[in-house]
């Protein structure tokens, strides 16, 4: 088991930047697990193909373990300063920058756990969907949910992409090529009548993007929850604060009698406008 307090001292320490330093290593690391995937780093190997040995590289990180951590905090990209039009793109384009993370380094979806300390560029990543999410208005809880269910689905989405991309490296043939060959599975298929049916009409000819058509019904589901939180409000003509609505009567305009009587003036004060 990783130490997480060495972890978190290596993710978030000061680095020396001479010799065999620690960025080297972890580079090195990530590049061997690019190229020939998770199982084949070690710390004997990273050693080896670094031309040092095993014991130099313990002085900079204690093991494999914490090896990982380091590894992931190194590929994810901080986010950028520009600020999306509204939450719904700032979330889109998130998820989408989070399933390509996955493509460029597959060996992700297998070192990530839910202990795995998280370094600096993870907690800005995090925090740009936090903050991307909080301008929905939702309450704290609600925010962290959203988050979580979002970078969930792109987890979920981004494993079954890179099984398939390692079954295809494994066995020579593409996704299309491996089941077009099941004709003798789908002799059997017939005596099912709801997928017969939705086969001879279509339904697999043209297959939707799973990502794209699986982000767009999560997102449409927090954005019935923005509306749902909302529903219960209502806001102030003149300032925008919430007001409450209370079920009884007309709804109100204004949040205090403060902005009745500066929105009162306003009227009263208009060119062409007779107080009496």
């Amino acid at each position: 088991m990783p130490d997480p307090e060495r972890s978190t001292e290596l993710l978030w320490g000061t680095r020396a930047r001479r010799g065999l330093d620690l960025d080297t290593i972890v580079r090195t690391a990530i590049d061997l697990a690019d190229r020939e995937g998770l199982g084949a780093v070690s710390m004997r190997r990273v050693a080896e193909v670094l031309g040092f040995t095993t014991m130099s590289l313990y002085r900079h990180v204690p093991g494999k373990a914490e090896l990982l951590d380091l590894m992931r905090d190194a590929v994810t990209t901080p986010p950028g300063d520009e600020q999306p039009a509204d939450w719904r793109s700032g979330l889109e384009a998130w998820a989408r920058a989070g399933l390509a993370l996955y493509q460029r380094h597959p060996w992700l979806i297998e070192s990530s756990g839910p202990r795995a300390v998280p370094g600096p560029n993870a907690v800005a990543q995090f925090e740009r969907a936090l903050s991307i999410v909080a301008a929905t208005g939702l309450p704290p809880a609600q925010i962290v949910a959203v988050v979580t269910l979002v970078g969930g689905f792109v987890e979920s989405a981004a494993r079954q992409v890179v099984h398939t991309i390692a079954a295809e490296r494994e066995s020579g043939l593409t996704h299309e090529e491996f089941w077009g060959a099941r004709d003798s599975l789908y002799e059997h298929l017939d005596r099912y009548p709801t997928l017969s049916r939705i086969y001879e009409q279509g339904g697999y000819d043209e297959p939707l993007d799973p990502f794209e058509f699986g982000l767009q019904r999560v997102l449409d589901g927090v954005a019935t929850l923005v509306r749902d939180e909302k529903r219960d409000e209502s806001w102030c003509v003149v300032c925008g604060d919430p007001v409450a609505v209370t079920g009884k009567g007309r709804p109100k305009e204004y949040c205090s009698r403060a902005c009745q009587q500066k929105a009162y003036r306003k009227r009263t004060s208009a060119p062409g406008r007779d107080p009496g």
